[in-house]
């Protein structure tokens, strides 16, 4: 057989053994990379389907329809997060958290806890309304806030998905539950025609996500308490408290300003031009943690190995991800022209900055995750709560000045502080070497930088003045980045 055939198949052999050992294998890479390809696909097409969705409703209903349904998403947000416990961090933490007795207790504490959030919501509803000057938002409220019950009521064994980093059963309950979720509200739409089919299906993703939990994770709640698995859970909740209230501060302060500065259509057109980078972000932040976490909760004693995950699964988001930055920069007035119609392009420079934004915000999940497996979610509290300060402080003059502009750019403030104090943090807790941490930035800004000065001479040029034609060469641009920075990659991989 000549050489060059004699290589192909050792070539072909070391990739098929490769792939066996992540199908087959039962060590920790091999079941986090499973667990990713489960909740990858799951999310890839909830993503997607929510992504459709958006584009048919922008042309359905009116700009002042997703303002009014941002208003009350964050509203019923505030509530829920100032009661919020960590129960299902808790039990992925706690080496009892799949027993029988513990999943009880913290179903209860979860449920226990949904009932007070809709009973506050449902009283304070009529006074938001006011404060907004929208008498429909009481009652969307009331509906739409009837989701948290539903989430509280899921099935008590389901969490042992995460626990066990048995994502295939979790992704059909929460991205199955969303996808019917979002085609009831496509439906609802075309009958209604306003806010109230975003509310009615917002609240059903939940509903379809408890139905399905029961079917796949059977078994209902005793009435039984465990003392010793309640104390524990909130032994590790004290470290969370305030914690989910800080990062709504962080996540929704810009929505409560910029809808009392302005007009609901014009918060409508800002809120969906963030939502275009948020929802493909977030699905891959809730991804990368529901792998990461357990990951890291299983190597938490060796701070070495830690630091070698983190190293490593940074490096790629830093490689791809920056350059995607620069792409959003480039087309992001085509990308929502092309997505929801011309009068949304005027939100292009917030989109820009919410990408900054979500990029940031990827890699601080992971030290997040770290934080927590650790069992020292209070250290991310207090990044947290800078982030927090930081945009209290910056929110409303950046939003009166600046317009709806204001609202990433003091996000983007908040996000970089929490960032840099965690990393900070993460050097104290495992020795986290911060040159090697930080080497992928180097190699990422060129291909970032490359990308902008080709992208705005070919603009200059001539040739990526349309809307498609502006996409289509931005991403031959990038893609030749990428390509490019190919034996960067492969360094990076040894450096992790």
């Amino acid at each position: 057989m000549p050489e060059s055939g004699i290589s192909s198949l050792k070539i072909y052999q070391q990739v098929r053994t490769k792939a066996n050992q992540v199908l087959k294998g039962d060590g920790l890479r091999a079941r986090a990379a499973r667990g990713g390809a489960w909740l990858g696909s799951g999310s890839f097409a909830e993503q997607v389907s929510r992504f459709a969705r958006n584009m048919l409703l922008t042309r359905l209903l009116a700009p002042s329809a997703f303002g009014a349904m941002a208003i009350v998403l964050s509203a019923s947000s505030l509530i829920s997060t100032l009661s919020d416990v960590g129960v299902l961090p808790a039990v992925i933490q706690n080496p009892r958290g799949g027993d029988d007795k513990y999943l009880n207790a913290a179903w209860w504490l979860g449920i226990m806890r949904a009932i007070c959030n809709y009973a506050m919501i449902f009283i304070a509803a009529p006074w938001i309304a006011q404060f907004y000057g929208n008498a429909d938002l009481s009652g969307l409220l009331r509906v739409a806030f009837i989701s948290t019950v539903l989430e509280g009521m899921l099935s008590p064994r389901a969490k042992l998905a995460h626990k066990q980093m048995k994502f295939g059963r979790w992704a059909i309950i929460s991205n199955g539950g969303g996808i019917c979720g979002v085609l009831l509200t496509v439906g609802l739409s075309f009958v209604l025609r306003d806010v109230w089919a975003l509310a009615i299906g917002y609240c059903s993703e939940n509903a379809f996500r408890c139905i399905l939990s029961y079917i796949l994770f059977p078994g209902l709640p005793s009435l039984r308490w465990d003392k010793l698995a309640l104390r524990e859970l909130l032994t590790f909740s004290r470290g969370m408290v305030g914690l989910s209230f800080l990062n709504l501060i962080f996540a929704r302060t810009d929505i409560f300003v910029l809808g009392k500065l302005y007009p609901s259509a014009v918060l409508g057109i800002y809120t969906m031009a963030v939502y275009l980078v948020q929802t493909p972000t977030s699905f891959l932040i809730n991804m990368l943690s529901s792998t990461i976490f357990p990951a890291f909760s299983h190597v938490q004693e060796d701070s070495e190995r830690v630091n070698r995950i983190l190293t490593e699964v940074t490096s790629w988001i830093v490689i791809l991800g920056l350059p995607a930055v620069a792409v959003i920069w480039l087309c992001g007035s085509s990308l929502l022209t092309i997505a929801y119609g011309t009068r949304y392009a005027t939100a292009a420079a917030a989109l820009t900055l919410a990408a900054a934004v979500m990029f940031l915000n990827t890699l601080n999940s992971l030290i997040t995750s770290l934080f927590y497996a650790a069992g020292k979610p209070a250290l991310h509290r207090r990044a947290v709560a800078a982030s927090a300060v930081t945009m209290l402080i910056v929110i409303y003059p950046a939003c009166k000045y600046l317009g709806v502009v204001g609202g990433q750019l003091a996000a983007l403030l908040a996000i970089a502080v929490s960032y840099f104090l965690q990393v900070a943090r993460a050097r104290d807790v495992t020795g986290l070497n911060i040159l090697v941490y930080s080497k992928p930035f180097v190699p990422a800004t060129l291909v970032a930088g490359g990308i902008l000065v080709v992208g705005m001479g070919a603009r200059l040029l001539g040739f990526a003045t349309k809307p498609f034609a502006n996409i289509g060469v931005t991403l031959a641009i990038c893609l030749v980045g990428y390509m490019l920075s190919v034996p960067v990659f492969a360094r990076i991989r040894k450096i992790a």
